[in-house]
């Protein structure tokens, strides 16, 4: 990984040029072209994945074949089936480039060597966790308790600019909402 990403990626966690280094080799690159698939429900997790550039989105698949998308990945974010990546097993959820991307791979060993080598990639790590959790909360919480306008509200400030190069269904599956539903909200609210 060059440095200078390195450093741009981690710019709040502090590290010296020293610990930077030992995180250059461990962390591989891997292009996507839109529609291309980073992982599929059922197979075996090996690693998270930093996005540094594009768009990813995390899905599953009900019993009657209809997605449901759980998660969007822009700059910044790391995407994995975690529950699989954590436990050892079998992924419950796909990922899926929807805008050609740039990713970081960092594998389940050595995460775990990082956490000894590199006590601070634990924090940053945990850090990030901890605001993913949040989010995932407050989602819940929106989608058991707002309306559907409000969640998409919730939305667009969540993840400006994306709109653009995200279709319609994979945004009204995330509010769990139908296409026709989310085209009448925009409507209301270019009034």
């Amino acid at each position: 990984m060059d440095y200078s990403i390195l450093v741009e990626v981690f710019k709040d966690a502090g590290f010296s040029p020293e610990e930077l280094s030992l995180l250059a080799p461990l962390l591989k690159e891997v292009n996507l072209k839109k529609g291309d698939t980073l992982l599929s429900e059922g197979d075996t997790v090996l690693h998270t994945h930093l996005v540094y550039s594009g768009c990813l989105r995390t899905y599953f698949l009900d019993d009657a074949g209809k997605e449901h998308t759980l998660q969007f990945a822009i700059k910044d974010w790391w995407i994995s089936d975690y529950t699989a990546f954590f436990t050892g097993d079998k992924a419950l959820t796909n990922i899926e480039c929807i805008q050609e991307a740039t990713v970081y791979k960092l594998s389940r060993k050595n995460m775990k060597q990082l956490y000894i080598d590199l006590p601070g990639f634990e924090t940053f790590f945990r850090k990030k966790l901890e605001r993913r959790f949040m989010t995932l909360q407050k989602r819940i919480l929106g989608n058991l308790a707002q309306p559907a306008k409000d969640r998409y509200l919730s939305f667009i400030e969540n993840y400006p600019n994306i709109q653009q190069n995200v279709k319609n269904y994979h945004i009204a599956s995330f509010l769990g909402i139908t296409t026709e539903s989310l085209s009448r909200i925009r409507k209301e609210l270019a009034r």
